[in-house]
C-alpha cells in the first residue's frame, strides 16, 4: 500500500502541474481579454514578481496533484464501505486543497471567501462523485449481464 501511495503521488506531481497550468489558460481565455494571466494579481503582489507567484503556484499545483493521487488508494480499501472512503477522500483532499486555495489567493481572504470556495470545491466533488458512481454502477449492470448470459446462456 505505501508504494502504491508514492507511486501515485509521483505521477500526481506532474499532473498537478499540467492541470494548473491548464486551468490558467482557460481563465484566460474567459476572463484576460486576450491575454494571458497565470495567477492572480494579488498572488503577484504576495510573491513580489510574478515570476516568482508563478513558480510557487505551479508548485503548489503539483503538491496538489501529489496530494489527490495518494489519497486515490482511499478508493482501493476493499474493507471499507463507500461512505466511509467518501468521508476520508474529501477530508483528505479538503485538507491539502483549501490550505493551497487559501495561500494561492484562489479564494478571497474572507470567512464569506472561504465558505464560497468550499461551497463550490463541495459541489464540484460532489458532481463528479455522481458521475463516477453513475459509470461504476453501469459498468457493474454490464459485468453481471455478460456473467448471467455465460451462466444461462440467454437474456435476463
Amino acid at each position: 500500500m505505501k508504494k502504491k501511495i508514492v507511486l501515485r503521488s509521483l505521477l500526481g506531481f506532474p499532473l498537478g502541474l499540467a492541470m494548473g497550468y491548464m486551468i490558467t489558460i482557460i481563465i484566460s481565455l474567459v476572463f484576460a481579454d486576450g491575454y494571458y494571466s497565470p495567477c492572480v494579481p494579488e498572488l503577484t503582489t504576495t510573491m513580489g514578481s510574478e515570476i516568482n507567484a508563478v513558480l510557487f503556484q505551479a508548485f503548489l499545483c503539483a503538491i496538489l496533484g501529489s496530494g489527490f493521487g495518494a489519497a486515490s488508494v482511499i478508493w482501493e480499501m476493499e474493507d471499507w464501505g463507500l461512505v466511509k472512503q467518501t468521508g476520508i477522500y474529501f477530508s483528505s483532499v479538503s485538507v491539502i486543497m483549501m490550505p493551497i486555495a487559501f495561500v494561492t489567493h484562489w479564494m478571497e481572504h474572507s470567512l464569506k471567501g472561504i465558505l464560497s470556495y468550499f461551497g463550490i470545491f463541495f459541489i464540484i466533488f460532489a458532481a463528479i462523485w455522481v458521475i463516477q458512481y453513475a459509470i461504476a454502477k453501469r459498468n457493474v449492470k454490464k459485468m453481471n449481464d455478460v456473467l448471467y448470459k455465460k451462466m444461462y446462456g440467454r437474456d435476463e
